[in-house]
């Protein structure tokens, strides 16, 4: 305000105005000129900053070349911190070859705690990629090597490294139905194992095993949809899904809990018209079996709904874990609300400044999240304000006047004030046009 007031005595003065406006005028050089010089100091600084991460990043790689084991974990542990805090992709889309050759040497070689390491690394690279054929290269690249690691029972902590790597790389990367199922045929091996001709004792994994195991498969499933579907198929998982709410492990219960919700979601339980039809086509087949089949999938439906019913429930005994007993409880209570009503959860999470808000209104979204979430750990708001890959998943509404000046906010809220007035009246327009439609055929 004072400004202002100085350049209206300047215009309103008799002969000093004129040393007044050369005065403005060389005060606007030298603003103009720091303007620049802050600007070029400001570019200088960001470049010298990729210039210093790009160098960083460099020696790490080169330390995983390095023979002694205890070298290329301190690496590996860097490299996942730098790919947490930061958003790598301009300094590793040129990179990724060579670091996931590294992370597959350090699984095939390396002790328990790189292969960890190096599990965690495939994994965040693949999601600072995002979907694409660099991803998918990942997926091809690691798939074989995870899959060893998920057949060197008794290692749970290996294990349950490998099923996160390999759930989040084919989220990312897999391109078809078929790629998704081959994923999720060797998680759920580890979740409920058959012995071969040539295995003696069936193997089970522990609870912490079977609970990531289970919450790795729901989040593959999440990609496969309702229209992939055939009740018959699914019989089988589902039902024993259901006796894992009768486990012991409450993260067992919890995991399990999730995948169903997410089967009901997806209407797997259904017998649907399409199958009917297949049935029918099929001359040996009775009506009496399609009668069964209806029959055991309604039974089953009952049963879960039982189990989540109880769950909801579940007294404290002494000794339990009261903060986990009540997110059992407030879990199973959402699963028979959703049960009944067919009512979704809904959750909203603030991201960044007043409008970065993510919102989840779906099972398939919420498993999504809470999933990436714990992948991502402390890297997930960076992830969540800066990858496109999660503004791709998740309806992520960014604040996008925060960083704009004055004018240019101005000049934003008006266009949207704009967008938001035609859009009202093409709305506006058409139901005038459906209504006019609708006389038109009563009357016409």
């Amino acid at each position: 305000m004072g400004k202002s007031k100085r350049n209206k005595g300047g215009r309103g003065g008799g002969g000093g105005g004129g040393d007044d406006q050369l005065e403005g005028g060389s005060d606007a050089d030298s603003v103009a000129s720091m303007s620049t010089a802050l600007s070029d100091l400001q570019v200088a600084q960001a470049t010298e900053h990729v210039s210093s991460q790009e160098f960083v990043l460099d020696k790490y790689i080169d330390d995983l070349y390095e023979k002694r084991g205890s070298t290329r974990e301190k690496a590996l542990g860097a490299l996942v911190d730098a790919f947490e805090s930061f958003m790598l992709l301009g300094l590793v889309e040129n990179k990724y070859v060579t670091l996931l050759s590294q992370f597959t040497n350090s699984i095939k070689k390396g002790s328990a705690k790189e292969v960890c390491l190096a599990c965690r690394a495939i994994g965040l690279l693949a999601i600072t990629l995002g979907a694409g054929s660099s991803s998918h290269e990942i997926m091809d690249e690691s798939h074989p090597q995870l899959l060893r690691i998920l057949q060197t029972w008794p290692d749970a902590p290996k294990m349950i490294s490998a099923l996160d790597c390999l759930a989040v790389v084919t989220f990312v990367s897999a391109n078809d139905l078929a790629e998704t199922q081959l994923s999720l045929k060797a998680i759920w091996d580890v979740i409920h194992p058959k012995s071969g001709s040539k295995v003696g004792i069936v193997r089970k994994p522990n609870p912490p095993l079977l609970a990531a195991a289970v919450s790795a498969w729901a989040f593959l499933l999440t990609t496969v949809g309702s229209s992939r579907r055939n009740s018959d198929s699914w019989k089988e998982p589902i039902t024993f899904l259901s006796s894992l709410l009768e486990a012991e492990d409450r993260a067992v219960r919890i995991a399990a809990g999730e995948a169903l919700a997410l089967c009901f979601e997806l209407k797997l339980l259904d017998v649907s018209s399409s199958e009917e039809a297949d049935v029918d086509s099929d001359t040996r087949e009775t009506s009496g079996s399609k009668n069964q089949l209806f029959l055991n999938m309604q039974a089953l439906k009952a049963k879960i709904s039982g189990l989540v019913c109880n769950l909801s429930m579940e007294a404290g005994g002494r000794g339990a874990d009261k903060k986990n007993l009540n997110d059992q409880r407030d879990l199973f209570q959402r699963i028979s609300d959703f049960i009944k009503s067919g009512e979704c959860p809904e959750e909203s999470l603030r991201i960044s400044g007043k409008n970065g808000i993510l919102r989840v209104t779906s099972w398939r979204e919420s498993i999504q999240l809470n999933y990436l979430r714990r992948f991502l750990g402390r890297g997930f708001l960076k992830h969540a304000q800066d990858n496109d890959l999660l503004h791709d998943i998740f309806d992520i509404k960014i604040d996008q006047v925060k960083n704009m000046s004055t004018t240019k906010k101005k000049i934003f809220r008006s266009e949207e004030e704009k967008g938001r007035a035609l859009k009202l009246n093409k709305e506006r327009r058409l139901a005038q046009e459906r209504k006019q439609n609708i006389l038109n055929e009563q009357y016409g």
